[in-house]
């Protein structure tokens, strides 16, 4: 078994357990859980362990960290998908959150993941006080209206408008990049690294963000439908605009694999052990789902 995919189950370990201690209703640990167990790439908690281990601490500082960042994400699918939002059927091949238990458990259970994410971070007892109270802010801003949200705002004001490739990036940048960049960055704090290897760091997962939602925009032209598990078309279906959409397939093809090569280029930069960084570099640009 590869470094790689030991991370996913003790990553997936660890957040069915963080689940089951809550004292919590049932239905809402069940909700929780759903949407948590529901599959995906892990990619935002691989990339934080794989920062860790390369700056040459043990993955493990970072567990639970990565934990309460797919939490964070997780919750931010389940209202993604939301009647309100995207209004979406499926989510990994599976009925959406909304759909098994209606619109407002969904709603709940994604307000669940999403503070006890912070919460998972503040008692964890393998980092000091001075590293979470770094990582909860740099979370929040990932997060919040500077980040994310601010993104999922652009995406939903874009819909049934054609926008400029600028346009496009901002929303990806935030919708998308910040939890991303978070992730690398997370990793490398706990991980210990200095201040300018922090910016290649950055810089890297910047490159790799931008890269990973240009193949989820090509997937979602080309892509297998059971493999990606969810609606194929469905950009197209909601106007929005995307980057094969502004630059034709074949450019955005392009631009995906300039993003990899920089991504790539920053990593080298950083003097760490990059390996399964690289790795999980080619990874995102080669996905199928």
């Amino acid at each position: 078994m590869d470094a790689a995919a030991y991370d996913v189950k003790r990553i997936e370990s660890l957040l069915n357990l963080q689940i089951n201690r809550l004292q919590a209703p049932d239905i809402l640990k069940e909700a929780m859980n759903y949407s948590l167990q529901a599959g995906g790439k892990r990619i935002r908690p691989l990339l934080l362990l794989s920062t860790v281990a390369a700056l040459g601490k043990p993955a493990e500082k970072g567990l639970q960290t990565a934990c309460a960042l797919e939490m964070l994400h997780t919750y931010s699918l389940i209202h993604d998908d939301l009647p309100a939002m995207d209004d979406d059927d499926l989510r990994r091949g599976k009925p959406t959150n909304h759909k098994v238990f209606g619109e407002a458990m969904a709603i709940l259970a994604g307000d669940g993941l999403l503070t006890y994410s912070f919460q998972l971070i503040a008692e964890d007892p393998g980092l000091a006080d001075a590293t979470k109270i770094k990582l909860i802010a740099m979370l929040a801003k990932a997060a919040g209206p500077e980040g994310m949200v601010a993104g999922q705002v652009a995406d939903m004001e874009g819909e049934n408008k054609r926008l400029s490739l600028e346009e496009l990036q901002y929303i990806h940048a935030n919708k998308t990049g910040k939890l991303l960049i978070f992730s690398v960055l997370a990793g490398a704090v706990i991980g210990g690294a200095k201040e300018a290897q922090l910016e290649c760091f950055r810089k890297f997962a910047s490159h790799l963000g931008l890269a990973f939602q240009i193949r989820d925009d090509i997937l979602d032209i080309e892509g297998d439908q059971e493999k990606i598990g969810k609606t194929v078309g469905s950009d197209e279906s909601h106007h929005k605009s995307t980057y094969p959409s502004l630059l034709t397939l074949e450019g955005a093809k392009r631009e995906l694999q300039r993003h990899i090569r920089t991504a790539k280029e920053q990593l080298l930069e950083t003097g760490a052990n990059t390996k399964l960084l690289l790795e999980l570099s080619d990874m995102v640009g080669m996905r199928d789902h």
